[in-house]
């Protein structure tokens, strides 16, 4: 009998052992961009992310913002001289509604606009929780210094499949190394004519266990010019305004568990 329950010990601190062993595997697994990319999720909201409707507005427009990880829904909330317009984007697609009637009659073409203009407000309010989209590529550019501070530099890309209409944009994330948090960026786009842009953060509010962060948004007097060129730019004064990204009236509601 004690023979058999020392056997059965012995077999369950190997089950354990070997359980350890996986996870320890699996996170040993990830990337150093990987890696640096989950440091900053967790610094700016981590888990309210997945458990929170985040409201906002931004230039006279209202949005409502849920993101969990097998499902989104951004909705925003205007009125011009149609009335009151209502643009729903989530896993089913895009819908539009003036005064309480769906519109039925958008071209491909605008679908696409007032999509990718309800998407990327969306992904700025939420970064750096985007990231970890599994359309995103992460490269590791090594550590750089920027007005005194050290940062880890992040490149994101995107899979054609399923990185959206803007697939083929890229992006620079400078990353504190000391506390993981986003203070910079810049990105290279296609879309309505493309362009290179850098932000800055200019003000930063926590609300509901989620940091949200103003930012100045710059460009450079080419614009053809590669992502990679802006920090360059940036140092050398030579990045104009271009305008300020402000969130306003912002709450948080945690949802049902």
């Amino acid at each position: 009998m004690a023979y058999t329950n020392f056997r059965n010990m012995k077999l369950q601190y190997l089950f354990l052992f070997l359980c350890g062993l996986t996870l320890f595997s699996a996170c040993d697994s990830k990337t150093e961009a990987e890696k640096i990319v989950d440091k900053a999720i967790e610094a700016h909201g981590g888990e309210s992310y997945r458990n929170s409707k985040v409201e906002f507005d931004f230039r006279d427009i209202h949005y409502t913002i849920l993101k969990t990880p097998d499902r989104f829904e951004y909705i925003r909330e205007f009125a011009d001289s149609t009335g009151n317009v209502v643009d729903l984007l989530n896993n089913d697609g895009f819908v539009r509604t003036v005064n309480g009637i769906k519109i039925d009659t958008l071209s491909e073409e605008w679908i696409g606009k007032y999509s990718r203009s309800v998407n990327s407000v969306a992904y700025f309010a939420f970064l750096p929780y985007g990231l970890n989209d599994p359309s995103v590529f992460k490269e590791s550019l090594g550590e750089t210094a920027l007005n005194g501070e050290k940062y880890n530099l992040i490149k994101v890309t995107f899979a054609e499949e399923g990185g959206g209409e803007d697939f083929d944009d890229e992006f620079l994330y400078w990353i504190g190394t000391e506390d993981s948090l986003i203070d910079y960026m810049a990105y290279s786009y296609h879309t309505d004519g493309g362009g290179v842009r850098m932000r800055e953060v200019s003000a930063v509010q926590e609300v509901g266990g989620i940091r949200f962060q103003n930012y100045l948004n710059l460009k450079p007097a080419d614009e053809s010019v590669s992502v990679e060129k802006m920090q360059e730019l940036y140092e050398a004064g030579k990045l104009e305004l271009l305008s300020e990204i402000n969130l306003e009236n912002i709450n948080v509601q945690p949802l049902d568990k």
